[in-house]
């Protein structure tokens, strides 16, 4: 049940920024005053900055749960190959925000959200969150000695396929985990 609700959590950290993206285009901003009449003053960009500092503290959040999956390891000399996975999901994350840019009804916007996440849901895969690069997790495939690649978010440079010893992961999958040693 944990897995599953993590999973969740993290589909959602990964789509939302379609959902701030969009906010601020709409220029969507909170009515302060409703909120207490001294706060008048405060300009829309704050409205801005907590769309935005939302999913960043899910996305903390979520790396605090992480401690809560299933442990797993990489043994050192299991390791076959290593490639950086940073830069591979930035096209399909450009993507979201082209189309946040793009849509310009909430009702459409909403549709669209939900079949994105349902289908990184789903794809048990695209759990790339860009917000984890701001806490300076990167993100790796690794293909194992039998032939399994998998897909490792860790604050580790992996370089070298021999070296590679990962003792503390946590399951997020079968084909996902997270090492949460420095």
């Amino acid at each position: 049940m944990m897995n599953f609700i993590y999973r969740i959590l993290l589909t959602f950290n990964s789509t939302s920024l379609l959902l701030v993206v969009f906010a601020i285009k709409e220029q969507y901003t909170v009515n302060w005053v409703d909120l207490h009449p001294k706060l008048y003053f405060l300009p829309d960009w704050v409205s801005y900055l907590l769309y935005f500092l939302a999913p960043v503290l899910l996305t903390l959040f979520s790396l605090w749960l992480s401690r809560f999956l299933s442990k797993d390891n990489i043994d050192k000399g299991k390791v076959e190959e290593v490639e950086q996975a940073n830069n591979a999901f930035l096209p399909s994350y450009l993507g979201y925000f082209f189309v946040a840019l793009s849509v310009s009804q909430c009702e459409t916007l909403c549709f669209i959200f939900a079949i994105l996440f349902i289908f990184t849901f789903f794809s048990q895969t695209l759990y790339f969150n860009p917000l984890f690069l701001l806490f300076r997790y990167h993100f790796y495939y690794l293909t194992t000695t039998n032939r399994v690649k998998i897909f490792i978010i860790t604050r580790k440079t992996l370089k070298n396929p021999v070296n590679i010893d990962l003792p503390k992961l946590q399951r997020i999958n079968n084909f996902t985990f997270i090492d949460k040693q420095k």
